[in-house]
């Protein structure tokens, strides 16, 4: 088995859109609607065929409820690996991202936290190498 597709909820997923691909960097999958419903999918441009994450709207109560408590309690609704969480940082910064946490280390890895705009914090990880 593989992991496939994940989801993020969102409260707008126009600037969802926006963060993830503008500030980010990642690319947009797949987006098409069907009545209300939008199907919204972005990917690692170093692996467009990868792993999806899906922008879901959270127009569910359950889901609202569930992103807020979350973000209340500073847990990331998401997380990113990289090779260079300090460049990354300073890309994203000059992007107009809006870090809730500089790139600190913490045990086997160094950890920077940021709001997307629509919700949720995204955190961007960078292993340790021993």
């Amino acid at each position: 088995m593989k992991i496939k597709l994940t989801s993020v909820y969102v409260d707008n997923q126009e600037n969802a859109l926006r963060f993830y691909t503008d500030v980010l960097g990642l690319t947009k999958k797949a987006d098409f609607s069907n009545g209300p419903y939008r199907w919204l999918t972005v990917a690692s441009a170093e692996e467009p065929d990868g792993t999806e994450l899906q922008l879901a709207l959270n127009d569910n109560p359950a889901a609202r409820t569930y992103q807020e408590a979350i973000f209340k309690q500073g847990q990331p609704a998401v997380i990113f690996f990289t090779d260079d969480v300090k460049g990354d940082y300073q890309r994203i910064k000059a992007s107009g991202g809006e870090f809730t946490m500089p790139p600190t280390e913490v045990t086997g890895s160094t950890i920077a936290q940021l709001n997307d705009t629509c919700g949720n914090l995204v955190q961007i990880t960078q292993l340790a190498r021993w």
